[in-house]
Order: structure tokens, then C-alpha cells, then sequence
């Protein structure tokens, strides 16, 4: 075969190969040329198969269609082309498409190769000369017959090898080049000796080599600078041969008998006791050994003597973790002593510009009854946001005051001295802190605000005892008419770059600060509020104002004065399940602009947006009325996602439109809805690495999304052992999650190792896990804030491989991302052409079904024919019998009758 290969290169054009050339030097070999319709002497022809789905379609049905007899079928030229739009590649026809369309007449001949003289079963003739041929085949006689059956089966005739001439392809200089060749010059010895001792008989002697001169020489290997021999190139041939070893054995059988052993203590007696007792060499031994022994046990209590020293000679600092820890480290915890009720924490969010400050929101352990029953006890009680310091475990920093429990909050980006807050009684609340920032900038985790200071341990710290608890009040409430009706279960603010009005369109913000919030609450409403005074104010009289001056209390800022018991919601939303009259319960969502706040150089932001001393702060002059004339922002994604208290995500938007017949502000209908999750959705998070990758975790299993992807989720887990209660991407590693469980675990998700279940999981408490909330102290240090159902909160420190990501981790995280969408693309592709296929086969179900029926009936027809028959003829018998008639001879009995 190698050198039919090299002609067909040549005469193609090609460039002949190294491995073409290396063959050629074999012109003994046979030419065998590959078996074709031409080298057949049929090139008109081109095998098919042809399924019984297609033999169908075309009315070809083998043994129905076409038959020995007529073992062939015209198939109109536009009902293969129709095909071919219908089915494209899956049509049967599709191998000779070309064939097809430049076929000059309008049917073509299909015929049937029954005994597979082709290869396949049907085989399709492609020209109109060999249509007419075979349509119009002449008479042969038998003899002839007979001869072309024996020549076509003896076509395969062996060919004995014929020698050609040498065709020279180039090969020559390359057989050349890889010969060996002499390049050394060949050194020549002569040794001879005398024609007299040719033959002459030998004598060994023993002699010693060192008492002779020159007797013994030392021949030592020496490397000689003079003469160098480079390897450029060495072939090197090996086979592996398995070594065959045949063994056999034969155990020698014995009779089974049973046996048994007991055995009994050695024991001393008294009188030896006594007398080993007193003996000096067992009292010198364990005076001598007792020592050995206690130290040697107290070593093994102190330091575990099985621990590999060089091993860990050459890790990182051990209070930052190795490499090789992959767990979470307790190191601090925090619980409010002071308080004699059972609360749990709601909510936690670290502060975004002083390290070492966290900030809890605590509520009551109470159902809905409870609280009823309770509720007069429950307002003589305050519902607090408590911040503690890791330079006090013991007693918190601030607490903030609130009308009612609270469930969610968050700090403004702004400005961090501003807080907003969602109660459980529906309204929302806000604290002005600035007054207060000076108490909480000088904990002592380092004396400094910036990265570089370190956190110290736990029992390094000393904390001011003298400090006293101190209260803040709040600055201003909702209006409990206009707002929520139910506790408030998320809260975001909205980016400073934008902002919208009462008919959701977006607009340039020019104040710069972050002025808008959006919340979602259990009544079925989503709300978009502006802290800002929704009409111009006139100034009030000077007797009404000093009124005002002297009830506003002295110790609460009057920064949201405008806003307290008066607040409304710019934009109320709520999310219609169709065609009832029912509501979607929304209870988390995630706007397209969160992922912003994730990133590192906010906080630089924040930083620098914190108001100095001697300097105004922009939030004391937000009374003025709302700027008409704004630049509207072009290609801005007004859709967002939001997770349901059924387990449904949503995908919507937040502008709204008139209702035709009532002229109504009214919210558009859902984009999207997905039932994925078997409980309520409790985190509805974008990635910080990735804006349109979507976490939803909710009931006892998580999803991925993809912003942009109607098809659905990237990636959907398994139900989980326990029902999952948190989570939370990490701050640093593309690929990892972490998720809280109702037993207390914590299961770790890492895409790169395992997507089908948790790379691991670990056990922080006893009970439900409320929140979780990482943070990043330095590149070095990373925390995480895990809450309770006890009201603990747990502080663990973060391993060096769940903080620090791989080189290739977020390009590797991409394309993972990328497969998925592939995938549920030809996934949805598959199930059209399923349903597509479906929908043909109930289609021929129901024509066999009339085929059928029509069948029967006939069937049925003739049968109760044939039973009238025989019931006449039965008649007639027993009458005859009887002797009741006589049947004449030319008259028959139906005549008679």
C-alpha cells in the first residue's frame, strides 16, 4: 500500500513526508488498489441505507414496496429536497446531496440490493443513461445469464505482483543522510614477530607485578580535551516480552479431627510474692526505671513525639495556617451575656472600612403565636443591632435601637456611618452613627485603621472594662400604612453611578452617593425607596420650628428627620403568578449591580468617602427636592433575580407599565420562573469574579445560573442529607461556596474538585446555622462570620487553600461555565427533535389504529354472514329430519321458505 499512497500524493499536489519517502525504497511491494463503483465498472451507482423510517416516508418498504419482482422505486427529486429541509444531516439521503441536486431529471431510481452486491440494502442510480438501462434492460439468453452470474462472482480475482520500474521520489538523499558513515580515520596496527617462535612451546610462570619494572602500569580513565564525540542522534529499538512463569501446587489432604487448648495463668504464689518482693535486684530495678518512665510520660503529654519536624521546618507561620490544612479554625466567638432572653442572629455584616468591627442583628426565638401571646412582654424589651469588637468578646461597641426585631441590614457604600435595616413589623429603619465613629475607630486591633495592622489573639487583648454599654437611637422609620405588612426578609442599596423614578427608569446620578434601597418582604411586594424628600420643602414658620427643635431628643441625629413616620416607597412591585389572583412570596433577590460591591476597591471608596472632621456630610443636605432634569442611562439591565418562599427563582424586571384599561401603575409580568428548589430560597447571590453567575440555594439543594440562559440552571445538586439554611461565595476563590446547614455543619464547595457534592464538610455547632459572611483582613488572613439559631456567633479563620486560589483557577471556572451552556444548548436542541419524533409516532399509531378498525369491521361483517348461514342450514336440517317438510327435487329450500 505505501507506494500507491506516495502516487496518489504526488499526483494530488502534495509535499511528500518523511514517512512517504522511507517507503518508497520498497518497489517490490504489490500495488492494491481500493475496491470502488468505477474500479466495479458501475460509477452510476451509490450504495444507501435507508431506514424504516425513511422506506415510510418515501413509500419504499421492503417485501411491501418493493419486492423480487419489482425490486426498485421512482422517488420524485422534490421530495428528497424536502427531506433535506425537514431533516438535514438526519436524512438518509444526505450522503449523496450533491449527487441529488445536480441529477438533471425529476424522479430518480431507488432500487433494492437484496443479496448486499453493493453493501448496503438499497443503492440509489445517478444518472438518467443508467435509469434507462436498467429500466429498459435487454433480453439475455439463459447461457449468458448464467456466464455474467459466474463472472460477477468470481470478480475478486487474485492478481500476482508484476514488477514496475523505479519511480525516484526524492527518497534517495534522505536514505543518504541517515546512513552511517566513517567520519574517524581508520588507525592501522602491525605486529609481528620472529619466523623462529612461530610454534614454539609456552611456559606460565607466577611473578610479582610490583618487584618488576615497569612490570604493572595502572591504566586510569582521563578525560581528553582533544578529542570530543557529540551523539546527535541515536535509534534505540526495544520490545517488551512478558515473562511466562507455569507453577503449580498440591495440597496434601488430612482427615479433619476437632482440637482444643486452654490455657491458664502463670501465676506465683504467696510465699514467691514475699520473697520476689524483698528481693534487692527488683527494688534497684524499679527505683532505676521509675524515673525514665514519668518523664517519659509526662513528654507524651506535653508534645506528641510522632510528629514529623522536618515536615513542618519548611510551612508558613502557624497562626496564618499551611498549605496543607484544608479545615476552618475557631478563633473567636461572640454572645450577648447581658441580654436574659433566648435570641438568635439574623443577620451579620462586617464593617466595610474598620477591621476587626462586625455588626449583628439579633431577634427573639418566638413562632408567630408565641409572639402574639408575648407581645406585651416583647415591647417592654429592645430589639438591638449589637457590634462587637475583636478587642472585647465580652462587652459590644454600639447598640442600635429599632421600633421591632430586626432581619436584615446593610451599610451604606457611601458612607458606613449610615445603616438601613428591615423590621419584622414591615418598616425600615435608619441609624446615623457618625456622632459615634470616634468610640468605634480606636478599638484596639492594631491602634490603626489601615491593612497593615495585625489582629492579635484572643488573650493578647485587653479590653476597657470602664467602657459603659452605649444605646443609639434611631433617626427615622417607615410609614407602617404605606409600606411592608410583613417582616422585611432582604434589603440592598442601590449603586451611587444611577437611580430611578416612579416608573423604574434608570438615570445618571450626579450627587454620587448612594441615595435609593430596594427591599422585598413576606406580603408579596418588592419596594424601591429614596431616602431623599420627594417634594421641594418650604421653610417652616420660626414658632413651629423651635416646636420641632425642642421634641426632637438630643441624642439622635437630625439627618432622615424628613423621613420619620412619613417615608413611602417610591416603587411598590409585585410579582403575579398569571392567570390567579394569587402573589409570589419573594424573599431574597440580587440586582445586576451587586457584584460591585465585592470588589476590593470599595473599600478603598468607602474609605475615603467617610466624612472628616470639619467637613459636611452629604446625607445632612438631602432635604431638597429630587433633580428634574437627568441624563437617562442607554442599555442599562433593569432585570433581576428573586428567590420565592415556594422555592421558585424569578427573573423580571422592575419598570413598570400602564394598565390599558385602568391606567395604572403596574409591574411587567415575570420573565422567567423556575421551580428548582423543594423549600424556601434563603440566598440569591451573584458571584464577585463573574456578574452574570447567579448562586440560589433554598430547601435542600443549590443552583447555578447564568444571566442570559432561559433554559435553566448550569448546575443543579442533589437533595442534601439536611436542609440548608445560608451561604456564601468566597471572597477569593472563583470556584468555591460555602454553605450552613440545620445541624450545624458547613459544607465547603469546591467546582474544581467535585461538582456533584461537597469537596468537604465540618461541624461548627449544634444547632441551625442562621448566616454566614466572609471577610478579608489581609492577603494573608481571611475570616468567616458563621451565626446561629443559640445566638452565637462564631469567628473561624480561613486555610491557606480555600483563601488562595490556583494559577489558572478563574480562566479554568470560565470554560466550566462555558461547557454547561453547550451542554443545555444541545439538550434543548434534543428535546425538539424528541418531541418532534413523538409527535410522528402518534401520528402512525393513529393510522394503524383506522387501519385497524377498518379491518375489523369487515372481518366481523363476513363472520356474522357466515353465522347466518349456518343457523339457515341448520334449520333446514332439523326440519327435514323431523319430517315436518319435504323438499321436492326442482324446488330448493330457500324457494320454500
Amino acid at each position: 500500500m505505501a507506494p500507491k499512497s506516495q502516487k496518489q500524493k504526488s499526483a494530488g499536489g502534495h509535499k511528500n513526508t518523511k514517512r512517504s519517502k522511507t517507503k518508497q525504497i520498497l518497489p517490490d511491494r504489490e500495488e492494491v488498489e481500493p475496491i470502488t463503483m468505477e474500479s466495479m465498472g458501475h460509477p452510476e451507482i451509490y450504495p444507501l441505507v435507508l431506514t424504516t423510517q425513511t422506506q415510510e416516508i418515501f413509500n419504499c418498504r421492503i417485501d411491501e414496496d418493493v419486492t423480487d419482482e419489482k425490486p426498485y422505486k421512482l422517488i420524485k427529486k422534490e421530495d428528497i429536497l424536502a427531506d433535506f429541509k425537514n431533516r438535514a444531516a438526519v436524512s438518509d439521503f444526505y450522503p449523496v446531496k450533491k449527487v441529488i441536486q445536480e441529477y438533471p431529471g425529476d424522479e430518480l431510481l431507488v432500487v433494492y440490493d437484496k443479496d448486499f452486491r453493493y453493501g448496503l440494502n438499497f443503492y440509489l442510480i445517478g444518472t438518467e443513461e443508467g435509469k434507462e438501462n436498467y429500466l429498459n434492460r435487454p433480453e439475455v439468453p439463459e447461457e449468458q445469464e448464467e456466464y455474467k452470474e459466474h463472472t460477477s462472482e468470481d470478480l475478486y480475482i487474485y492478481k500476482p505482483p508484476i514488477s514496475k520500474p523505479w519511480v525516484s521520489l526524492g527518497s534517495e538523499k534522505e536514505i543518504d543522510e541517515e546512513s552511517v558513515k566513517e567520519s574517524a580515520k581508520q588507525i592501522t596496527y602491525m605486529i609481528s614477530r620472529k619466523r623462529s617462535e612461530f610454534g614454539a612451546p609456552v611456559k606460565f610462570r607466577d611473578q610479582n607485578a610490583s618487584s618488576v619494572k615497569d612490570a604493572y602500569i595502572e591504566c586510569t580513565a582521563y578525560p581528553d580535551k582533544n578529542f570530543i564525540v557529540k551523539q546527535l542522534e541515536k535509534d534505540v529499538g526495544m520490545q517488551v516480552v512478558p515473562k511466562v512463569k507455569d507453577t503449580s501446587t498440591q495440597t496434601r489432604w488430612t482427615y479433619p479431627k476437632n482440637a482444643s487448648t486452654q490455657y491458664y495463668p502463670r501465676e506465683f504464689s504467696e510465699e514467691e510474692k514475699e520473697i520476689f518482693g524483698q528481693s534487692k535486684p527488683l527494688i534497684d530495678f524499679l527505683n532505676n526505671a521509675s524515673i525514665s518512665v514519668e518523664i517519659a510520660l509526662q513528654q507524651n503529654e506535653i508534645m506528641n513525639t510522632f510528629i514529623d519536624d522536618w515536615k513542618c521546618l519548611a510551612e508558613e507561620e502557624g497562626t496564618f495556617g499551611d498549605k496543607t490544612d484544608t479545615h476552618l479554625k475557631e478563633y473567636q466567638s461572640f454572645t450577648d451575656l447581658h441580654n436574659l432572653t433566648e435570641n438568635m442572629v439574623t443577620s451579620v455584616s462586617w464593617h466595610p472600612t474598620i477591621y476587626g468591627l462586625i455588626a449583628v442583628s439579633v431577634a427573639v426565638r418566638l413562632s408567630l403565636e408565641d409572639r402574639v401571646h408575648f407581645s406585651g412582654k416583647l415591647l417592654l424589651q429592645p430589639s438591638l443591632i449589637l457590634f462587637w469588637s475583636f478587642s472585647d468578646p465580652i462587652h459590644p461597641q454600639l447598640m442600635l435601637e429599632s421600633p421591632d426585631d430586626i432581619f436584615c441590614f446593610k451599610f451604606c457604600p457611601s458612607d458606613p456611618n449610615i445603616i438601613a435595616g428591615g423590621c419584622i413589623n414591615g418598616q425600615i429603619v435608619l441609624w446615623d452613627i457618625t456622632a459615634h465613629a470616634d468610640r468605634i475607630e480606636n478599638i484596639k486591633t492594631g491602634g490603626s485603621r489601615s491593612k497593615k495592622a495585625t489582629l492579635k489573639p484572643m488573650f493578647l487583648l485587653e479590653p476597657d472594662s470602664n467602657k459603659e454599654a452605649m444605646y443609639i437611637r434611631h433617626c427615622a422609620v417607615s410609614s407602617i400604612e404605606n409600606g411592608h405588612k410583613k417582616v422585611i426578609t432582604d434589603i440592598h442599596w442601590l449603586s451611587d453611578t444611577f437611580e430611578i423614578n416612579r416608573m423604574g427608569s434608570v438615570f445618571e446620578n450626579r450627587s454620587g452617593i448612594c441615595c435609593q434601597l430596594v427591599t422585598c418582604s413576606a406580603d408579596c411586594t418588592i419596594c424601591f425607596w429614596d431616602i431623599r424628600s420627594q417634594k421641594a420643602l418650604t421653610p417652616p414658620p420660626i414658632e413651629k420650628k423651635k416646636e420641632e427643635s425642642i421634641e426632637i431628643p438630643f441624642d439622635v441625629p437630625s439627618t432622615f428627620l424628613h423621613l420619620d413616620l412619613s417615608w413611602k416607597p417610591l416603587i411598590k412591585i409585585r410579582l403575579s403568578k398569571g392567570e390567579t389572583s394569587l402573589d409570589h412570596c419573594p424573599t431574597k433577590i440580587s440586582l445586576s449591580e451587586d457584584h460591585l460591591l465585592y470588589k476590593a476597591q470599595d473599600k478603598i471608596l468607602a474609605q475615603s468617602k467617610v466624612v472628616k472632621a470639619g467637613e459636611m456630610n452629604p446625607y445632612h443636605n438631602l432635604e431638597g427636592a429630587l433633580a428634574n432634569n437627568l441624563k437617562p442611562i442607554e442599555d442599562f439591565c433593569t432585570k433581576f433575580f428573586v428567590g420565592t418562599e415556594e422555592g421558585g427563582v424569578i427573573y423580571t424586571d422592575w419598570k413598570m407599565e400602564r394598565d390599558p384599561e385602568t391606567g395604572r401603575l403596574m409591574a411587567k409580568k415575570p420573565v422567567n420562573l423556575y421551580a428548582v428548589h423543594d423549600g424556601a430560597v434563603h440566598t440569591v447571590q451573584r458571584s464577585p469574579f463573574y456578574k452574570d453567575i447567579i448562586l440560589t440555594i433554598g430547601g435542600w439543594n443549590l443552583a447555578i445560573w447564568k444571566e442570559g440562559i432561559t433554559t435553566g440552571p448550569l448546575l443543579q445538586s442533589c437533595c442534601a442529607p439536611k436542609r440548608y439554611t445560608a451561604g456564601h461565595w468566597s471572597l477569593t476563590r472563583p470556584g468555591v461556596f460555602y454553605i450552613g446547614r440545620e445541624d450545624g455543619y458547613i459544607d465547603i464547595w469546591d467546582l474544581l474538585e467535585k461538582t456533584h457534592e461537597p469537596a468537604q464538610s465540618q461541624n461548627i455547632c449544634i444547632t441551625m446555622i442562621t448566616y454566614i459572611k466572609p471577610w478579608t483582613f489581609t492577603a494573608k488572613q481571611q475570616f468567616i462570620a458563621i451565626a446561629d439559631y443559640y445566638g452565637t456567633l462564631h469567628i473561624l479563620e480561613i486555610p491557606w487553600t480555600l483563601s488562595h486560589p490556583s494559577t489558572n483557577e478563574a480562566s479554568s471556572m470560565s470554560y466550566y461555565f462555558e461547557r454547561e451552556v453547550k451542554h443545555l444548548e444541545y439538550v434543548e436542541q434534543r428535546k425538539k427533535i424528541r418531541e418532534q419524533e413523538k409527535k410522528e409516532m402518534e401520528l402512525e399509531l393513529e393510522k394503524k389504529k383506522t387501519k385497524t378498525y377498518q379491518k375489523s369491521k369487515e372481518q366481523m361483517e363476513a363472520e356474522l354472514k357466515a353465522d347466518y348461514d349456518n343457523y339457515l342450514e341448520l334449520e333446514k336440517n332439523t326440519l327435514i329430519n323431523l319430517g315436518l317438510i319435504k323438499v321436492p327435487e326442482t324446488m330448493s329450500f330457500m324457494d320454500l321458505m
